[in-house]
């Protein structure tokens, strides 16, 4: 009565089930995703099913694996499955093709604008905006300033990409008004995890209100006052003036869901970038310098006085920044890349080994198993800000068991469900560092360890489970 029928047909993953009818083994899972699953590897292999929630998720542990898997997207879809969570829990209707035909498919050309020179001219407006921001703290910062760095890091990094994308608050107050936004965005946030897991937004108190408020600021009545937007909104607005049946709240629905991905994850992540650097001196002293040695070797002066220009290719050549980065994205993030399986099918893999899937069925790919493995990272528990450089250059080869690896580092997805934002991500947090480190000398008011919070586990950048104060001050 309590427990349905699952009989396992042949060439099917073992299943584990769990005593608790429909939640399986969803408590254990949210409470420590990462040491669950090795345990089952364990018991069970490579290869193994979890119930949970409701839903029979199969789990593909070896990275070797992990190409079978990208490759057939045609049976094992993912775009479905993102467009149900989204719309539920940013408020807009699915993007069905019957009411909204090809919809889905011209926004997915939009991100065309987040990548080659349009990437240029949006990267060079969010260096600007930096720029602007660090020169107002530094107005204020006449000798050490301190603060809470999360808190630091959500203001600036979040004013600076609602700018670049959406365009300046004209009001005189307008750092108040995008700071009114944030920290309604702020409240949002702390509920998405459970959206994300399907807990009906009436339960999670206050979120409703605080969601409606948010997408009102989007209507486009509101969004027309706002001065030097990117092309990239700008695009998706004119595509939605297209589609009659999307109504004004829906469109601002839309432009709301653009932000959260655009900040979402960008702003835990380059906290612990920030962070990470503070904690280790010789990683910070080793980006300092190469920072100076761009800019003594391109003719800029660094300080807020003075426009500091940074150049695709010169970003891209700061190995040691770019490197602790990567690290830092290696230990915080924690996304389940998820597929779903079309019809009846069975994915062939390596070895001759076969799965056997129902219609339906969830296939997982789990990328901190392998950001965390010792035998692809030694040590991964610690950070190590030159781990992605070898002989002075990018280093892109890794081993597991004498074999290189094709993926072995997936902070932002994979295949068709790769963040089409990741470039674009990527040159906002140098930028952010970059700029900081150029302008002031900064390091940690306090002495203690700031650690992940597992609540985020699956989701993408796990946040830290407490703020930490730092202080800064302008470089002499």
């Amino acid at each position: 009565f309590f427990f349905p029928v699952f009989n396992r047909k042949t060439g099917e993953p073992p299943l584990i089930n769990g005593w608790i009818p429909y939640l399986g083994k969803a408590l254990i899972f949210r409470k420590d995703a990462y040491k669950f699953l090795l345990d089952q590897q364990k018991k069970f292999g490579d290869i193994f099913t979890v119930h949970i929630a409701g839903r029979y998720i199969t789990f593909i542990m070896d990275p070797f694996q992990y190409v079978y898997v990208i490759r057939n997207s045609k049976q094992l879809e993912f775009h479905e499955f993102a467009n149900k969570m989204a719309s539920k829990t940013f408020d807009y209707p699915a993007l069905s093709k019957g009411k909204f035909p090809e919809l889905k498919e011209n926004l997915h050309r939009i991100y065309q604008y987040l990548q080659g020179k349009p990437l240029d001219i949006i990267s060079d407006h969010m260096m600007k905006n930096l720029q602007d921001i660090f020169e107002w703290k530094c107005s204020q910062a006449t000798d050490w300033e301190t603060e809470k760095m999360y808190k630091f890091c959500c203001s600036v990094m979040f004013e600076a990409s609602f700018v670049t994308l959406y365009g300046r608050v004209p009001a005189a107050d307008g750092h108040k008004v995008i700071s009114e936004i944030r920290d309604k965005f702020i409240k949002f946030d702390a509920s998405f995890p459970y959206l994300a897991a399907n807990i009906p937004i009436e339960l999670l108190g206050a979120t409703k209100k605080v969601r409606k408020e948010l997408i009102h600021h989007f209507l486009l009545q509101n969004m027309t006052k706002w001065l030097g937007g990117s092309k990239v909104v700008q695009a998706r607005q004119d595509i939605f003036e297209k589609y009659e049946l999307l109504g004004d709240y829906d469109k601002a629905a839309h432009h709301f869901a653009f932000l959260w991905a655009s900040v979402g994850n960008t702003i835990p992540a380059t906290f612990w970038a920030m962070y990470y650097l503070l904690r280790h001196p010789e990683a910070l002293a080793a980006v300092r310098d190469e920072i100076d040695h761009l800019l003594q070797s391109t003719g800029q002066k660094r300080g807020p006085t003075y426009n500091i220009h940074l150049t695709r290719e010169q970003l891209d050549n700061l190995v040691y920044l770019e490197s602790a980065l990567n690290e830092s994205l290696r230990m915080c993030s924690s996304s389940m890349n998820i597929r779903i399986s079309q019809e009846d099918f069975v994915l062939k893999l390596e070895g001759n080994q076969e799965v056997v899937l129902r219609k339906g069925d969830w296939i997982a790919l789990y990328p901190q198993i392998l950001h965390m493995d010792p035998e692809v990272y030694e040590d991964p528990k610690e950070y190590k800000f030159d781990r992605y450089i070898e002989n002075g250059k990018k280093k892109t080869t890794f081993y597991k068991a004498g074999r290189k690896l094709k993926y072995f580092l997936m902070p932002f997805g994979s295949g068709i469900s790769m963040c089409p934002g990741r470039f674009l991500a990527m040159n906002e947090m140098k930028m952010f560092l970059f700029i900081l480190l150029s302008h002031f000398d900064v390091e940690l008011a306090e002495n203690k360890a700031v650690r992940l919070d597992n609540s985020r586990m699956g989701l993408g950048i796990l946040l830290p489970d407490a703020d930490i104060a730092f202080r800064y001050k302008l470089r002499s």
